[in-house]
């Protein structure tokens, strides 16, 4: 009994060292955690990366887990390019052997306080430490994000004049909507421009563009009625006249408001991959 007992012993104990000796094969592909990102590291990395989106479209970060086989694809990837600020992401740094590769986009964006404002992760709204994620809806902050990623692709290959290159087309690039953007929404009249929105995606372009959110989602819940009519008088002050909703949310949660302010109720995706466009898009139907 003695015997067969060692000979287990010596067996889990092989087997345990060669597990943890399992070299990881890093492979020459480029992970990010949501749609909206791929654009940025695409535009520098071109072909030569295979680029995969965790977050498939039409999921929410807000709820969504990584498969297995995602978890694998993340730590065998040479890059893996993220906000920093949704919870599954953050969770990815606990449940991967290797963790150095995640890259952390937001750093050097002064982020804003999220509806989620705790002092600790809040599984229900999934931001981390109640901050607004949506740093990707604003041309200034794709810009910090660009050059985050780029300085973390150069330092993995310093001698490439080609993402150089591209790196410094996609700042044009983002330089250019921004300016864009810019003209939208500066303009002589005195007043800031505002828009209605049900949940506040947009926190960081109206920041940056001086521009007025009205949310309907109160501190992440429905409206009360008094809330409800503090929107109405104040989308009727302002000549609103289309109100947000995110595709995750149902049109009926916009439909009271725009009846009573003779508004138009309009989808949007701050997911989109397309995210140039889709800024774009937003920006025009803001300012019109």
């Amino acid at each position: 009994m003695r015997k067969l007992r060692l000979i287990l012993t010596i067996f889990t104990t092989l087997l345990f060292v060669g597990c943890a000796e399992r070299k990881i094969v890093v492979e020459n592909r480029a992970v990010v955690s949501i749609a909206p990102l791929k654009p940025l590291v695409e535009n520098i990395l071109g072909d030569d990366f295979e680029i995969s989106v965790l977050v498939p479209q039409g999921a929410s970060p807000e709820t969504f887990e990584p498969t297995p086989k995602q978890l694998r694809e993340v730590e065998t990837a040479r890059f893996v390019f993220g906000t920093g600020l949704l919870e599954f992401e953050q969770e990815l740094l606990h449940r991967i052997a290797r963790n150095e590769q995640i890259i952390n986009l937001s750093q050097g964006i002064e982020l804003i306080a999220g509806t989620c404002s705790h002092a600790h992760h809040d599984h229900s709204c999934g931001h981390a430490h109640g901050v607004d994620p949506h740093i990707w809806c604003s041309p200034k902050s794709l810009d910090k994000m660009a050059r985050n990623a780029y300085h973390a692709i150069i330092r993995e290959m310093p001698d490439s004049v080609k993402y150089k290159m591209a790196f410094n087309d996609l700042i044009i690039r983002i330089s250019d909507l921004n300016m864009e953007v810019a003209k939208k929404c500066f303009t002589d009249e005195e007043e800031d421009k505002a828009f209605v929105i049900y949940h506040p995606a947009l926190s960081y372009l109206a920041r940056d563009y001086q521009l007025m959110q009205i949310a309907i989602e109160n501190e992440g819940k429905e409206p009360s009625a008094k809330h409800l009519a503090s929107i109405i008088e104040q989308a009727r002050d302002k000549g609103i006249k289309y109100v947000f909703y995110q595709s995750e949310f149902p049109a009926s949660s916009v439909e009271i408001i725009c009846k009573d302010i003779n508004a138009t109720a309009v989808e949007i995706n701050p997911l989109d991959e397309n995210i140039f466009e889709n800024i774009r898009h937003i920006a025009t139907l803001i300012t019109e």
